[in-house]
């Protein structure tokens, strides 16, 4: 799917869901962490995350362009757009969009690095998720030196 599939579907789903038409610009935009999509004020335009498409396919996407469609929609129309708005509920409840999009799937495998460090004296080994300063901390068994392994 590309941009201009992007496009048509959002334009299909504005006449069918809301019987209006969506005359702006959707795209995907790769950069969004954190949402699956967003509707810009000042621009009108609405920009959804890609990685979503990947991961969960078509019918994600449509559940986002929904949401994204009731901002849309209400803003141009000067009602309550925001989420805590009752006319953004209603119209939200109205079309069965959802109030979230699923979470994205991590894409490491969840386990940090982790720094081995040794006494050079007692051989007291120490396990960090975070590096140490072996000049200024020492050993807390016996004040020896550390060294990185």
């Amino acid at each position: 799917m590309n941009d201009k599939d992007l496009q048509i579907l959002v334009e299909e789903i504005s006449l069918k869901l809301f019987h209006k038409p969506f005359r702006h610009e959707a795209t995907f935009n790769s950069r969004l962490r954190t949402t699956g999509g967003r509707y810009l004020l000042r621009t009108s335009n609405i920009e959804v995350n890609y990685k979503y498409f990947e991961q969960y396919g078509r019918q994600e996407i449509v559940e986002i362009i929904k949401h994204e469609l009731c901002h849309y929609h209400l803003h141009i129309e000067g009602k309550g757009y925001k989420h805590g708005d009752q006319d953004f509920k209603r119209l939200m409840k109205e079309v069965g969009a959802p109030r979230f999009c699923q979470a994205l799937k991590k894409e490491s495998d969840g386990k940090k690095k982790e720094h081995i460090y040794v006494c050079m004296q007692c051989d007291q080994k120490y396990v960090r998720k975070r590096k140490v300063n072996t000049v200024k901390y020492v050993c807390g068994k016996c004040k020896g030196k550390l060294k990185k392994m």
